[in-house]
């Protein structure tokens, strides 16, 4: 499983240095489309707050659920790598962009001691139109939640 951490943590590093430098390539995304994927956020974290691992991991990509196997394997991994996305006190969404063919959708948390942090969420449609989370990566953002 640390293996599979790592692979996973390495990927959304690459795509997330790639989005932030090329800033230029980002296109708008629809409404429909930007409505549809903060659902899929929103529902995802509402699903770790509720300690609903079965539901968290069914907003989670088909190479994720392949990759962690079990919704209690990726709640664990989130739990221990993402605490801030596990627990959020505060949310509040960017606008989504169209970053070199994909869907990323940036999310400010603050954590318990009101420090901010942007999560930057990868999502792809699936073939029944839906939208799955792909990857996230967080990092802190500058400022504190008051």
């Amino acid at each position: 499983m640390a293996r599979a951490i790592t692979t996973f943590c390495c990927v959304v590093a690459i795509v997330v240095s790639a989005a932030i430098a090329a800033p230029a390539a980002a296109e708008p995304v629809s409404i429909g489309d930007t409505k549809a994927v903060r659902a899929v956020v929103e529902a995802q974290l509402a699903a770790f707050a509720a300690d609903d691992a079965k539901r968290a991991f069914s907003y989670a990509a088909p190479a994720i659920r392949e990759m962690f196997g079990t919704p209690e394997r990726f709640v664990a991994m989130v739990r221990a790598g993402y605490p801030v996305v596990y627990r959020p006190s505060n949310i509040n969404f960017l606008h989504p962009v169209w970053i070199d063919g994909q869907l990323v959708q940036g999310v400010h948390l603050t954590d318990g001691d009101g420090t901010l942090w942007l999560a930057i969420y990868r999502l792809e449609r699936q073939a029944d139109k839906s939208w799955r989370i792909s990857g996230c990566d967080v990092q802190p953002a500058s400022g504190k939640s008051t």
